[in-house]
């Protein structure tokens, strides 16, 4: 018997799909938008669970309607920031997830979090990084008298919203536009642009290396691709 005859993989149809574990902190509209996206076949992989630091997160219940396996890492429970993100990676890791996504999770991660999935966690971040990193991204942009605003996915990296870029969104600043009117055109655009991101990294032609993140083997700008550009 050849050796083409002894391989024991699998044909491809059988192989199991990229595993995505998703981090929510509150509504989980980036969630759905990303699961959603993966149950009409539009992204190959498969939604392992959704795991949030709040019990109360509305998007748990928006995972179980979709029949995802969700999980509470309550960080009121635990000392100190270390302890808790010792304890959400151990929960992770019993999922053995591909590939993390931030989607809404509100914690600042430690390092030794960070570096466990170095390569493999994306995060979403309202504004053009690295313009308004942190928090109020909508209103710095508006005291500043921007003409235009934005959302980011990047890598996640040990600085906070400082990762390399993967692709962004612009949408216009209009006169009489406030914080709330721009962060919902803004959050019409992250469930765009995440999506896409989390179908280039799963289907393999999203990557990082070093302190950049290559698509198709080709190192981005600093920007990352203009969603006009996927």
């Amino acid at each position: 018997m050849s050796p083409a005859q002894t391989n024991n993989a699998l044909p491809s149809e059988q192989q199991e799909k990229p595993r995505i574990v998703i981090l929510i902190s509150g509504s989980g509209s980036n969630m759905v938008a990303i699961a959603d996206a993966v149950a009409k076949g539009d992204i190959d992989a498969e939604v392992a669970a959704v795991i949030s630091n709040k019990p109360e997160a509305a998007g748990i219940q928006k995972a179980k309607d979709r029949d995802i396996e969700t999980q509470i890492v309550n960080h009121k429970d635990f000392a100190n920031r270390e302890d808790f993100d010792m304890a959400l990676m151990q929960q992770i890791d019993e999922y053995q997830p591909d590939l993390v996504v931030l989607a809404g999770f509100m914690r600042i991660l430690t390092p030794a979090f960070v570096i466990n999935y170095h390569g493999r966690m994306l995060n979403i971040h309202p504004s053009l990084l690295p313009k308004y990193q942190g928090l109020d991204t909508h209103q710095r942009a508006l005291d500043a008298g921007d003409e235009q605003h934005g959302v980011t996915v990047h890598f996640v990296t040990e600085e906070l919203d400082g990762g390399p870029n993967v692709i962004q969104a612009i949408v216009p600043i209009y006169d009489g536009d406030d914080a709330t009117s721009l962060q919902q055109r803004v959050h019409t655009q992250e469930h765009i642009i995440y999506p896409i991101a989390v179908k280039w990294f799963v289907s393999g032609r999203l990557s990082m290396k070093g302190n950049s993140a290559l698509f198709d083997n080709t190192e981005l700008p600093a920007s990352g691709l203009p969603l006009t550009n996927q």
